[in-house]
Order: structure tokens, then sequence, then C-alpha cells
């Protein structure tokens, strides 16, 4: 029988983090470095509001672009927050996770053979997010010694007359990197003068430790050819309820918007309504959860360090990308035995792209006595090579 499967589906490689995972799972007392979501319940105030909307039998389609209410509140929190003025009626669309949003953001404008210059260490899903729409991925190294920032010489260096989007995600998953306003400022010559399209993936920007977190879309000449992606589940503990957003000038918007009607239609309604309840009422448990989490960042980076691995201090997201090189192990090895021998999952830093070889990404999403034994453990590890 013939293999039925698509050549775009085998090109793309399995997930590197399942990889662990799967092991993980098999084994008992692992402490899980590897989480990708915040270790805090939603807040009740949230969790009500979905209730509520239950109850009240609020439990239909929503409009495909979602609830206007919740566009609106979208609207005014990212004028508020960053400046960037975007429609509620034709320039935001509610996607199930920013994941959604991701995917069609990158259908909508990629062209078989396109280049799409990747800003790695990345999340796994964007590359092959980009050769599952036909275009071609091109890795832009961005370096420990730069904090894992996106610098114009790395950008231009890669840059083609095939070149058409720049996609990005600060803070960064896995490296904890942070571009400032000025960071943005620094390549929008570059984006604008060679006409790439920017799709900023900004999902962890609430978890900003040091300054102001910056929208890309809030820079002079970067507005009208950036795609904004976000959601609501990092800032307010909000996984499992899959709401995103996407905004972008209308005729991208409107592009993206014919691909969502026909694979989703709409978010869940009722998770529409608890992201309502969230924007309005619960930006004290998003501020008191990210200052537990620069409590953990500040506590597992130091420890890391003394425990021998170089570690630079992320300034965004939850994860710390501490270097193995010195170790003389891969970082795929050095992660595969600490498993193994001491019970510690983390994830091999070279899943996320060549510049994430010789890192490990560790989540500190986990409790401080957690933490603290996981150092131990790979300190014990560390003593033993």
């Amino acid at each position: 029988m013939r293999d039925f499967r698509s050549d775009r589906v085998k090109a793309i490689p399995p997930s590197g983090i399942r990889k662990f995972f799967d092991i993980a799972q098999e084994m008992e007392d692992i402490i899980s470095l590897g989480v990708g979501e915040p270790d805090y319940d939603t807040p009740w105030n949230v969790r009500e509001a979905a209730i509520r909307s239950i109850e009240q039998g609020q439990t239909a389609y929503t409009s495909n672009s979602g609830l206007p209410e919740l566009r609106s509140l979208i609207s005014r929190y990212l004028f508020d927050r960053f400046g960037t003025d975007y429609s509620p009626k034709n320039e935001i669309m509610i996607t199930t996770g920013a994941s959604e949003a991701l995917d069609i953001a990158i259908r909508s404008v990629v062209n078989p053979g396109d280049e799409v210059l990747v800003a790695e260490p990345a999340y796994i899903a964007y590359t092959s997010g980009v050769m599952l729409s036909g275009g071609i991925p091109v890795h832009v190294p961005c370096l420990e010694k730069d904090g894992f920032r996106l610098t114009p010489d790395a950008l231009m260096e890669k840059i083609t007359p095939k070149s058409k989007v720049l996609l990005c995600n600060f803070p960064n998953n896995p490296s904890g990197g942070v571009m400032s306003r000025d960071d943005y400022k620094a390549i929008s010559d570059i984006i604008v003068d060679h006409d790439l399209l920017l799709i900023s993936d900004e999902i962890y920007n609430e978890l900003t430790y040091e300054g102001e977190p910056a929208s890309a879309a809030s820079v002079e000449g970067l507005r009208e050819r950036t795609i904004t992606i976000n959601g609501f589940s990092k800032a307010f503990s909000m996984t499992g309820w899959r709401v995103g957003y996407l905004c972008a000038p209308e005729e991208i918007c409107s592009a993206a918007l014919k691909i969502h009607q026909y694979v989703m239609l709409s978010a869940p309604t009722g998770a529409q309504y608890a992201a309502i309840e969230a924007l309005k009422n619960s930006w004290d448990s998003c501020k008191a959860m990210v200052n537990e989490y620069h409590v953990r960042r500040n506590l597992f980076v130091n420890s890391v360090n003394r425990a021998g691995l170089p570690c630079h201090m992320p300034k965004g997201a939850f994860y710390a990308f501490p270097s193995v090189k010195d170790t003389g192990l891969s970082d795929e090895v050095f992660a595969e035995r600490l498993l193994k021998e001491h019970h510690v999952a983390v994830v091999p830093g070279s899943v996320f792209g060549p510049s994430g070889e010789g890192h490990l990404r560790c989540s500190y999403a986990v409790s401080r006595d957690d933490l603290l034994t996981a150092v131990a453990r790979i300190e014990e590890f560390i003593g033993k090579l």
C-alpha cells in the first residue's frame, strides 16, 4: 500500500520536547523543568465567569472574529499598554489559542518557496509551521553574548531576495531573551527597506522582569507591516482555555479570518467570556504570579550558576537557558542522562534550533522546593562527570 502521508508532513521532524516527556512519564520521582505553562490555577473570578456563561446558556458559536466586547477590551489594552491602535472591528480576531493565531498568520501570507526568517532559538512550532505552509525557514541566530536578542547584523546576514517574512518571539521561549522598544527600532529600518512582514509572537510579554514590555507594532514604520500574536495562556494561567488573538492591518487580518472560518469557525465561547473577565479584573493575580516568577528566576539562575552551569539572567518568560558546553557532553546527552540517572527532566536546547545547541531549557514555573532539589541533583550529576 502506498504511503498516503503528504510530503510536507513527512518532512517535519517529531517534537524534540515530546521525546523527553514520554520517557519521564514512565519514571517515578521525576522533577520536571520541562513544563511550558504556569503552575498557577486560573484565577477564581475567571473560572466563575465561564461557569456563569454556561449557566446563562451562552454556548452557541460567536462571530468568526470573536465576541465584540472581548475585541474591544483587547484593543484598549494594547493601546493603554503599548500605544498600538488596532480597530476591534476589522483588525483584531480571537483565535483558539496563540498557536492557531501563529498557524493562520503564516498560512495567510506565505507562498511556496518564500523564505521566512526565524529568529532562533525558537519554539519548535515556528519552523514546522513555515514548512507546512510551503515556505522555507531560514534561521537567524540570536546569541547568548547579545542576551539572545535579535541584532541588526544577524538579520542583515540572512536576508535574500526571497525573504518575505520575519518571525520572532520575544520574550523568548526558550532563552528568556527580551527585545526592548529600542531593539525593535534598531531593526525597523531593515524590515522596511527590505519590504518584510513581521510576525511578532508576544505571548510572554506580561512576563517581563526588567523594564517595560515592548510590542513591535508600537515602533514607527512597523505597525502597518506587523502581525501581532498574543493570548491569555501565560499572563492569566489559562493554557487549557485556548484563547488567543491576532492583530494586523485589515487586509491581512481578513485573509487570516478566511482560514479561521474554514478550520476553526470560532474560539470556545465560554473561554471568551472568561477572557473578558481576565482583562477586566485579573491583573492583580497576573502581577502576583509574575512577582513570584521573578523570585524563582533569581533563585534558580543563581543556584545553577553556583552548581557549575553558566546561565545568563533571562529578562522574560519563565525559562532559564544554562549552558552545558563546559561539561563535554552535548545538550541532548546531558538531558537524557540527567533524566535517567538523576530524575530531572529538562529540554535540550538544540531542539529549538542551532543557536540553542549546548544549552538546556529549564522552566522555573515549578515550586521553589522543586527548583532547589533539581539544582542539587544537577550539581550531583555534574560532580560525577
